[in-house]
């Protein structure tokens, strides 16, 4: 065989394992999330998870009823978080914070209920926009990149 012949094999099997893998593909907020279920959530940080394509901030919500949830809330990439002024230092965990946004269409709240985050309140009332812009979610002026 010759080398040109060899590369091109090399190639083809790269491109069929390629096309076997599963795509994880990144979606779109009304893929995943209902504009009509808003949620309000209050309680302390139990994890954080800085993982692209998105970041999750892992709560525990005190319902009305006095019932404990466990809520895991999508927010923007770590890089966006980061740029809305949302970095490791300020998500501690215990620390208790509202975040306001979007539940997730299928209402399923096992192990945890999602949600998709639309601003972040911290303790001091400093409140941020933590999520991505682009992504289909309702526009309502707190994103200072969406169009007005």
């Amino acid at each position: 065989m010759t080398v040109k012949s060899l590369l091109a094999a090399a190639a083809v099997a790269g491109a069929l394992v390629a096309v076997s893998m599963p795509a994880s593909a990144h979606h779109a907020f009304s893929a995943e999330f209902d504009a009509n279920l808003p949620i309000a959530l209050r309680g302390p940080i139990t994890r954080v998870e800085w993982i692209n394509p998105h970041s999750w901030i892992h709560l525990n919500h005190t319902a009305e009823d006095g019932t404990q949830q466990a809520w895991m809330v999508e927010g923007g990439t770590p890089n966006t978080l980061l740029r809305r002024g949302i970095n490791r230092d300020s998500l501690q965990l215990g620390t208790e914070i509202v975040v306001t946004g979007y539940q997730s269409k299928d209402r399923l709240c096992t192990p945890s209920c999602r949600g998709n985050g639309r601003d972040i309140t911290f303790p001091d009332g400093r409140k941020l926009f933590m999520g991505s812009s682009g992504t289909g979610a309702p526009t309502d002026g707190t994103d200072p990149d969406e169009q007005r």
